[in-house]
C-alpha cells in the first residue's frame, strides 16, 4: 500500500509512530496527482509549494508532541467553491477564472487549525449546478472506476480524487445530493451534515437554504473525524449552530439506543421508505440495497416499512426553490463586483477592433454581455427559471407553493423518526452513467438526485457508503438521520462498514 492510499486514521498513526513524515506523505499524494490526474481531471488547482510548507509546519508540531488533531499533517483537497485564502477559487466557472480568494472559508480555517495540509482545489459542476461534473467550464472529471463514466456531481472532483487515492480526504458541498451521489458513483464515503452543523461562511452560495459543506472520505471513521473538525458556530453565519446542539429527545448514538448488547445493532429500528423502492430504481441496484438491509437485520436491527408520502413532489419542489435562490445569489456576478467583465475582456477588445462592435450604453448591457459570455448553459437555465418563478404573478403559484410542499416533506421525516432511528435508502437510482449520456436531457440528469434531494429540503443529515457493485461499478447505501443526530447514522454506518470489511476479507 502506497502512502497515498492510507486513511486519515492510518496516516495519523503512521505520523505519530514516525514511520513517515507529513512532507513524505504530501509528496506521495502530489506524485500520484501528477501521474494520474491528466486522465481523471479531478483537480483545477494544485498548490504544491504551499502544501509542502504546511506539511513541514505539521512535522514541527508532531515533533513537539502534545495533543494534536488526527488531521495534523494529513493532505486534503477542497472543492473549488469553498474559499482558500490566496488560492484561485473558480467554482468551475469562466466568470471567476482568475478570482483569488481573499479569506478562508470557516471549514477551511478549522482544517488549518487542525494542522491539515491543503494540496489543491477540485473540479465541480459550474457553481455546483449539476449531477455529473460535466458542467465544469474546465472540462469534465472522469470516474476513476471507469474513465468513460461520470464521477457524479457536483462534488465529482472531490469524490474522484479520494477514489483514485489522489488525496487522503476532501471537502465537498451538498445542495441536493452533491456529496452523496458522487460518493455513491465513485465508491467512497460521503456525509451531508444537518443544515447548520457546518458553517457556510466562505462557501460560494448556490441555494442558501440548502447548501451544506461536508466530507468525502475513504471510511466512515474518517468522515466522523472531518465532521468533528469542521462543525460548529460561526458568528458570521446566522444559520450555523453550536457543535453540541441537541434537539428534542433525540437518543444520540448507538450506545443510547442499543439495549441488546449481544448484537451490534440490537434495538436499532431502521425505516424502509416504500416511495424509494418504486419505478425508476435499477433492479440490480435495488438488489444490492435489499442485501444491505438484510445484513443490517442480521446485525440486530429491526427493519420496518414506513412512508414518506410527499416524496413524489420533492424533485419538482426542489427545482422551483433552488433556481429561485440561484437567481438571487448569482446576481452578484455582473461584470463589476466580481470576476470577469465582457466589456474589458480580450474578446471584447478584439471585437471592438474587428467587425463585431460591442455596444455598452448602460449597466444592463454590461450585465447581459458578461453573463451571456461567461456563464454556462446550465447556470443560465437555472437563473432564467428562478427569475421566472419569483416574478410578479408567479411567486404565489410556484415559489410559495413549493415552500409549503417543503414543509410537508420535513413533516414526513419528523413523523418517520417518531417510529424509527434511521432511514435506509439507495443513494442513487443507478450506477455511474456514461459521459455525455444525459448532458442534453436536463430532466434525466435531475432524476439522478431523486433520493438525495428530500434530505436537503428537510435539512436532516445523511451518509452514503459503498454496499457492493453492479457490473464493476459501485452502489451507494444512504443512511438518513434526525436533525443533529449524526452520531447515530455514523454509528450504524460504521457497524455495516465493518461487517462488509470482514466479509470481503
Amino acid at each position: 500500500m502506497g502512502l497515498n492510499e492510507l486513511t486519515i486514521k492510518q496516516s495519523a498513526e503512521g505520523l505519530r509512530k514516525k514511520e513517515f513524515s507529513s512532507v513524505e506523505l504530501t509528496k506521495a499524494v502530489l506524485g500520484v496527482i501528477k501521474k494520474k490526474d491528466k486522465d481523471i481531471n479531478a483537480y483545477l488547482e494544485i498548490i504544491d509549494d504551499l502544501a509542502l510548507e504546511q506539511a513541514a509546519e505539521a512535522d514541527r508540531k508532531l515533533a513537539e508532541g502534545g495533543e494534536l488533531s488526527p488531521l495534523c499533517g494529513v493532505p486534503a483537497a477542497i472543492k473549488d467553491c469553498i474559499l482558500v485564502e490566496g488560492v484561485k477559487s473558480t467554482a468551475g466557472s469562466r466568470i471567476l477564472e482568475n478570482y483569488i480568494a481573499p479569506y478562508d472559508a470557516t471549514a477551511v480555517e478549522k482544517l488549518k487549525q487542525a494542522g491539515a495540509v491543503i494540496v489543491g482545489k477540485t473540479n465541480m459542476d459550474e457553481f455546483a449546478m449539476g449531477s455529473s461534473t460535466e458542467n465544469s467550464a474546465f472540462g469534465p472529471t472522469k470516474n476513476p472506476r471507469d474513465l468513460e463514466r461520470v464521477p457524479g456531481g457536483s462534488s465529482g472532483g472531490s469524490a474522484a480524487a479520494v477514489a483514485s487515492h489522489e488525496i487522503i480526504y476532501a471537502l465537498g458541498s451538498d445542495t441536493g445530493g452533491s456529496i452523496r451521489q458522487p460518493a455513491s458513483f465513485c465508491g467512497v464515503v460521503g456525509l451531508k451534515p444537518t443544515y447548520g452543523r457546518v458553517s457556510r461562511y466562505g462557501l460560494m452560495a448556490m441555494a442558501s437554504s440548502l447548501d451544506q459543506i461536508g466530507p468525502l472520505a475513504k471510511s466512515v471513521d474518517d468522515a466522523e473525524i472531518i465532521l468533528e473538525a469542521i462543525s460548529g458556530l460561526n458568528t458570521y453565519d446566522s444559520t450555523s449552530v453550536r457543535k453540541d446542539r441537541k434537539v428534542g429527545k433525540v437518543r444520540r448514538g448507538l450506545k443510547k439506543i442499543i439495549k441488546k448488547p449481544s448484537l451490534p445493532l440490537g434495538s436499532v429500528k431502521i425505516g424502509i421508505p416504500r416511495e424509494y423502492f418504486a419505478e425508476g430504481l435499477d433492479k440490480k441496484v435495488e438488489e444490492k440495497i435489499r442485501q444491505a438491509i438484510t445484513k443490517l437485520e442480521e446485525l440486530g436491527a429491526k427493519a420496518v416499512q414506513i412512508s414518506l408520502p410527499h416524496t413524489e413532489y420533492a424533485l419538482a419542489c426542489y427545482y422551483i426553490i433552488v433556481p429561485s435562490e440561484i437567481s438571487a445569489n448569482l446576481a452578484r456576478y455582473d461584470g463589476i463586483k466580481y470576476g470577469k467583465s465582457a466589456v474589458n475582456s480580450p474578446e471584447a477588445r478584439l471585437a471592438k477592433g474587428g467587425s463585431k462592435q460591442l455596444t455598452v450604453n448602460n449597466l444592463l448591457d454590461i450585465y447581459l454581455q458578461t453573463r451571456g459570455e461567461y456563464l454556462g448553459r446550465e447556470v443560465r437555465r437555472r437563473i432564467i427559471l428562478g427569475t421566472y418563478t419569483l416574478s410578479a404573478g408567479y411567486y404565489d403559484a410556484y415559489y410559495l407553493r413549493a415552500q409549503k410542499v417543503r414543509a410537508l416533506i420535513k413533516q414526513d421525516f419528523e413523523k418517520a423518526f417518531e417510529k424509527v432511528d434511521v432511514l435506509i435508502t439507495p443513494t442513487s437510482p443507478t450506477t455511474a452513467f456514461k459521459i455525455g449520456e444525459k448532458i442534453n436531457d436536463p430532466l434525466q440528469m435531475y432524476l439522478s438526485d431523486i433520493y438525495t434531494v428530500p434530505v436537503n429540503l428537510a435539512g436532516v443529515p445523511a451518509i452514503s457508503l459503498p454496499c457492493g457493485e453492479v457490473s464493476g461499478l459501485p452502489v451507494g447505501l444512504q443512511i438518513i438521520g434526525r436533525h443533529f443526530d449524526e452520531d447515530t447514522i455514523l454509528g450504524v454506518a460504521k457497524v455495516y462498514e465493518k461487517s462488509m470489511s470482514n466479509f470481503n476479507h
